[in-house]
């Protein structure tokens, strides 16, 4: 996923269910508060929640029937967020939705306030990943 090494990770297993996205949101919230400038800490939020809810709608399950929701800040600031599911029929990639849609605009939120993100395959699943960073947060 990321070039650079978390310096601080943390992971969370959650149902893979719609409370599951809520669970890991708060989870989040709890480790990264303090941590992070808040404005960040609120996109990881939603970030990781639209991973979280697109793995629920469009991906089977890791054995035990959950998500792993990993995530972990780099000595520059960095944060990375990684959710890693049984894998689905199709690749990840945004929809265009239209105005009157009531989804498929969780990857499109994730590319907009994500720096980068990307799909990866491995022995775990598929895990789709984001990285966001202070820098591109700020009102400056």
């Amino acid at each position: 996923m990321a070039t650079a090494v978390a310096e601080r990770s943390w992971y969370v297993v959650v149902p893979h269910h719609a409370r599951g996205a809520r669970a890991a949101r708060h989870q989040l919230t709890t480790e990264l508060a303090g941590t992070v400038p808040e404005e960040l800490l609120d996109d990881v939020v939603a970030v990781a929640g639209e991973l979280v809810v697109n793995a629920v709608r469009h991906a089977r399950p890791l054995p035990g029937d959950v998500i792993r929701v990993d995530w972990g800040v780099t000595p520059d600031g960095v944060v990375q967020v990684r959710v890693t599911d049984g894998g689905g029929r199709l690749h990840p990639n945004p929809r265009q939705a239209g105005p009157q849609a009531l989804d498929g605009r969780g990857l499109q939120i994730v590319g907009a306030l994500a720096d980068r993100w990307g799909v990866e395959h491995d022995r775990r699943g598929q895990s789709v990943w984001a990285e966001l960073a202070e820098h591109s947060h700020s009102l400056a």
